[in-house]
């Protein structure tokens, strides 16, 4: 047989091409189809979070952390939030952590179901991204009642919540979760997640090994697509997650290989059920009484000292470090976003000589990753 000569050709996945999520680009280093190389860069958009911060008062930074993973900006609110309280030692009133709990789930459920959407979308499936975002319209429009924001909330602040949660709402919310499971859920895996052409996309392909994800620090839905059962709602509780019945959800392997990308984006799937299970509870056992402490809500000056504190976000671990001298402003900032961790696995998943472009798309979009928090 003749001999077949190749060529290697160096190639720009985005940021212009959408399925790398507009502000991302990656480098590949091809022969013919397959990827024998990429290189990754994030610096397309600059959040400057934590200076930003630093200059401002310890309430006033309360909007800046929606900016950071938009996507569920209710847990950067309450991480950011958790993190000042705890070095003030403040009190939440009991009828504001359940709020928060709520509201925070609701959250991650509209994130997931954004993660849905977009990554049929990104392996070719137009109709899972509109029933996505005709469930999350219904979300949004609880977040719009209660807040008045559908994205940005700023929400959840130093010592409680910003308005009290009505009966009315908490009607539209048992609403959404009997409409949402168990017939909603059931309808996006017949759909998409048993649909044969989207399992031959997705499964054996980017397996994350377990070793791999943890010398990275990846965490939240990508660490467990791994097997890897680490959820700080469970293994670290704060606020009153540890009140609540739910399960973490894992990669099986069900499919084809356990860490791969089907059992990613699977893992997402089913944490919107565990979600409305937490929500259910929450509503059960909400108390009366007052929503915030007011003194906090007029002004916040912590004592010397400094403080990490950790949350469960829609894509992960999300932490806050901060450094008081006294001030009402912050000597020092820093925010651990966990998409940054997440998409800096990528060149060691496409460098391993099996990987074609078109998997390309399906890592990245797998990884689920918000740029907000990556560049900050």
């Amino acid at each position: 047989m003749p001999e077949v000569k190749t060529e290697e050709m160096l190639l720009n996945m985005g940021p212009q091409h959408p399925s790398t999520h507009g502000v991302f680009r990656v480098v590949i280093r091809t022969d013919g189809e397959m990827v024998l190389e990429s290189e990754s860069h994030i610096g397309y958009l600059h959040r400057c979070f934590e200076k930003v911060a630093e200059n401002n008062n310890y309430l006033q930074v309360v909007p800046y952390t929606d900016r950071m993973d938009y996507l569920c900006a209710m847990a950067n609110n309450l991480g950011y939030a958790q993190t000042v309280e705890k070095l003030m030692k403040l009190q939440v009133p009991e009828r504001a952590e359940y709020i928060r709990v709520i509201v925070t789930e609701l959250n991650r459920i509209a994130s997931h179901l954004m993660a849905f959407g977009t990554y049929g979308m990104d392996l070719g499936a137009m109709t899972p991204f509109l029933y996505a975002f005709r469930d999350r319209e219904m979300l949004l429009k609880i977040f719009e009642k209660l807040c008045g924001q559908r994205l940005n909330y700023s929400y959840i602040r130093v010592g409680g919540v910003t308005f009290d949660m009505t009966d009315e709402i908490l009607a539209d919310i048992e609403r959404f979760c009997e409409y949402f499971e168990p017939d909603i859920l059931k309808e996006y895996n017949d759909l998409l997640s048993y649909n044969g052409i989207f399992i031959s996309r997705a499964a054996n392909v980017g397996v994350l090994p377990v070793d791999l994800a943890i010398s990275y620090g990846v965490t939240g839905p990508s660490l467990r697509g791994s097997g890897v059962a680490r959820d700080l709602r469970k293994d670290e509780p704060s606020s009153i997650y540890d009140r609540f019945d739910f399960d973490v959800m894992v990669g099986s392997g069900e499919m084809g290989t356990v860490g791969d990308c089907w059992d990613r984006y699977m893992v997402r799937v089913r944490e919107m059920t565990e979600s409305v299970k937490i929500v259910r509870q929450a509503i059960r056992d909400i108390p009366s009484g007052p929503f915030c402490d007011k003194k906090a809500f007029r002004g916040v000056k912590p004592p010397k000292g400094e403080v990490y504190h950790k949350i469960e976000g829609a894509r992960g671990e999300v932490g806050f470090y901060l450094v008081s001298d006294g001030t009402v402003k912050p000597y020092r900032v820093k925010a651990r976003g966990p998409s940054f961790c997440n998409i800096s696995v990528l060149d060691a998943l496409t460098s391993k000589g099996d990987c074609m472009v078109a998997d390309m798309v399906a890592i990245i979009g797998s990884l689920d990753i918000v740029m907000g928090e990556v560049d900050r």
